[in-house]
């Protein structure tokens, strides 16, 4: 008589994601492209990684990406930050797959908290990592009441909320993960991304995929689905800029740029997107 490990059979190594994890999260992927802004519950996975540092997109990644890909993961624009590193070497030693630093030339990019300065094409798919995907946490606490909310599209506590800031400060104060309502029906929190990313995910080329592995949802906007910010009408959306400021490398004024003190307690700006200044540099 057979044994039940003969029974059955080798399945393999199985790696740090195997085949139907890989499957799960395709479903809920699949299911989060088909209801633009919805968030998909999904099992998530033990990663090598701390949850809420990665392990959502990193799941996703893994899910879609194969050896033909060229991988691009950044942390906050940068290639070669800590995480970015990491997470890289961890897909590519998984998968097999080239690494790249080039937007333009990588066919996944996994991203923290930016969305790359180069536009994205049809053939690219940006993953971005969410630490807190529910955008109506911060005006109601309860599970149930958030459901019943996104399920009759009512979130004129939100509006009451970013009122309340107006009247408060003159302006709205919220800049990292500003709520959006995506196809016209699901608000969203685009993750902490700057309000600056904001208006390229606006019926961008690209699919976008958020993945968030501490509270098990993935959500999606397709390409060419709009996305507005929630904005009053006397109070126009706009986002991070200080007059004069550009890049001390490539001398970029129209990209998302960082302080960076000096020690004699002046201030110079660079560009967030490494690879963006980098090639601008070269142009020059």
């Amino acid at each position: 008589m057979k044994t039940v490990r003969e029974l059955a059979g080798d399945g393999g190594p199985r790696g740090i994601f195997d085949e139907l994890s890989k499957r799960e999260v395709r479903r809920a992927a699949l299911t989060a492209v088909a209801v633009p802004g919805y968030q998909v519950p999904f099992g998530s996975r033990e990663m090598p990684v701390a949850r809420g540092w990665g392990s959502g997109g990193l799941q996703v990644t893994l899910a879609l990406v194969g050896p033909e890909d060229r991988l691009k993961v950044i942390d906050q624009g940068e290639d070669g930050g800590v995480n970015a590193s990491n997470l890289r070497r961890l897909v590519v030693g998984h998968v097999g797959c080239e690494e790249e630093t080039d937007t333009r030339l990588a066919s996944l990019i996994q991203s923290r908290h930016r969305i790359p300065e180069t536009p994205l094409r049809a053939d690219q798919t940006l993953v971005l990592q969410v630490p807190v995907p529910e955008p109506l946490r911060a005006v109601e606490h309860d599970v149930r009441e958030q459901r019943r909310m996104h399920a009759e599209a009512d979130y004129s506590r939100m509006w009451v909320g970013l009122y309340e800031d107006v009247v408060r400060n003159g302006v709205v104060t919220k800049t990292a993960g500003y709520p959006c309502v995506v196809d016209g029906r699901y608000l969203i929190s685009p993750t902490p991304i700057p309000r600056f990313d904001v208006p390229k995910l606006d019926r961008a080329e690209h699919l976008t995929l958020f993945g968030a592995g501490r509270e098990k949802r993935i959500y999606a906007v397709p390409p060419h689905t709009k996305v507005e910010p929630l904005v009053f009408e006397d109070i126009p959306f706009e986002v991070e800029h200080t007059p004069g400021a550009a890049c001390r490398h490539c001398g970029a004024e129209g990209s998302y740029l960082v302080e960076v003190p000096a020690v004699d307690g002046s201030v110079t700006w660079v560009c967030s997107d490494t690879d963006y200044c980098t090639r601008n540099r070269g142009n020059r």
